[in-house]
């Protein structure tokens, strides 16, 4: 099964303020200068989408469902067609001894089988992407929540992704790269969402 991808963009860069202050110094033709420099934060950061779906716990378990699901449709599939293949065998070995009415009528119920077979497979598959697709939104969402809470807190004009293999920008400095702190923020979020959840589990089980 084609799995869950995020493709988000791609960039990187820094933005640096240097501020200078110059103290002349008094009765010279000559003035000597006193300069600071202060480095502000960068405004600009990127995050590595492929490490972020690869260490993601919640992208994971998404995946892990997803993939259990379509591996338990295509075996209920395969076994339908299968009995399906074994109904026609049986028709082309007792056709010989059936009249033209019930021959016709068993073709007639036989490709009205297939047909609907057909149907289902195409609609478990629809029913497949929808999901996936679904899950990817809510994978968004979620990063999407956290980075502008982040960007809040660190004063981060805007978050960029950065994916190998498609990429505008072939380098970015690593000092920009946040992908490690936020993939620890969100499996740590996605850590308490989980206990959270196991413990109502536990109490309405109690009741």
């Amino acid at each position: 099964m084609k799995v869950l991808k995020m493709t988000l963009g791609l960039a990187a860069a820094s933005a640096m303020m240097v501020a200078c202050n110059q103290n002349p110094t008094n009765g010279t033709t000559a003035a000597s200068a006193n300069t600071e420099t202060a480095v502000s934060k960068p405004d600009i950061v990127y995050v590595n989408s492929d490490s972020l779906l690869a260490n993601y716990e919640y992208f994971k378990d998404v995946r892990t469902r997803l993939q259990t699901k379509a591996e338990q449709k295509e075996k209920d599939l395969r076994t339908q067609a299968e009995s399906f293949q074994k109904e026609v065998q049986r028709f082309q070995q007792n056709a010989g001894g059936m009249t033209q009415q019930q021959a016709q009528a068993t073709e007639q119920r036989l490709m009205q089988k297939q047909q609907q077979l057909q149907a289902l497979q195409q609609s478990s598959g629809n029913e497949l992407m929808t999901e996936e697709s679904e899950e990817m939104k809510k994978i968004y969402d979620r990063v999407e929540e956290y980075l502008k809470q982040l960007s809040n807190e660190e004063g981060y004009k805007m978050v960029l992704t950065y994916q190998r293999g498609n990429s505008a920008i072939l380098y970015g400095d690593s000092t920009l790269d946040i992908t490690s702190s936020v993939v620890s923020a969100l499996n740590k979020n996605y850590e308490s969402e989980k206990a959270a959840a196991d413990k109502k589990k536990e109490a309405e089980k109690k009741k």
